[in-house]
């Protein structure tokens, strides 16, 4: 869904929003201002708010650099994701910081509300491998796991995992697209980065190098793997027939994430 504009003016960046309903304004900015006082560089500057036409406009400093999202990671990339990701999870988290959109104490039962709808899986090339898989992730979704559904180890969070909000300059990552920005938990966040489209669907991430560079407790290894679970779940729901993700990716993507899910849920 679209829900702003970019106006890039040499170094300046306006966000001009679709709509105040949301408070995606409210959050990028809260995000953009905590990361200037205890990341700076790790985000755009934050230079003003505005309005335009009656919508809410943030207007930041602009990131050098490109995406990552367009091939497979260098080991220097993760490197560096790595490092960016350390610097956003140690920033302090104020206690008035709201959840982040789709935090972890609403996803698993948003996700088991989706799953439960029909589906018609004929268009899918292997209809029965996910129809298994949807069976076991409905499975797994109505059992519920208390230490998914909560803020276990809180972190300021950029609250989407999408490689394409990540800006490589050649040897410095950087976080933009706050909109969904606020409080979450720390694994919860990393199983975001790790289970999005963006990077496993094209084999863009090695989850496990960028793993072995974030230094997690056991139980926090025991915790991203149900996090891996639930988000790995919510995308076999997006790319079933019907939504948005079936039609704008390769065909045999839903197959791809049936069976990355099925491993994830066969691995004890």
């Amino acid at each position: 869904m679209h829900t702003h504009q970019l106006t890039v003016d040499g170094d300046v960046v306006r966000k001009r929003y679709v709509s105040w309903e949301a408070a995606e304004a409210e959050r990028e900015w809260r995000g953009l201002e905590l990361l200037a006082e205890h990341a700076p560089g790790l985000a755009p500057a934050p230079l003003g708010r505005d309005s335009e036409d009656g919508a809410p406009v943030v207007v930041m400093g602009r990131v050098p650099g490109e995406p990552l999202g367009t091939a497979p990671l260098t080991g220097a990339q993760v490197d560096a994701l790595g490092a960016a990701l350390r610097r956003l999870f140690a920033v302090p988290v104020p206690d008035d910081l709201p959840e982040r959109s789709m935090g972890p104490s609403v996803a698993r039962g948003k996700v088991r509300e989706w799953a439960v709808e029909p589906s018609d899986l004929a268009p899918c090339q292997d209809a029965t491998l996910v129809g298994r898989a949807l069976d076991r992730a409905r499975a797994w979704l109505a059992e519920g796991d208390p230490a998914t559904d909560r803020v276990v180890d809180p972190v300021a969070a950029l609250g989407d995992g999408n490689l394409w909000n990540v800006i490589w300059d050649g040897t410095t990552c950087r976080l933009v697209d706050f909109e969904e920005f606020g409080r979450s938990d720390l694994t919860y966040e990393v199983a975001d980065v790790v289970e999005h489209a963006s990077s496993r669907l094209d084999r863009h991430l090695d989850a496990d190098a960028l793993l072995a560079r974030l230094p997690l407790t056991g139980p926090q290894h025991e915790r991203l793997r149900a996090h891996r679970r639930l988000l790995a779940s919510f995308w076999l729901v997006m790319l079933l027939p019907g939504n948005r993700g079936f039609d704008r990716n390769p065909a045999g993507s839903t197959e791809d994430q049936a069976r990355h899910l099925l491993g994830l849920l066969d691995d004890a």
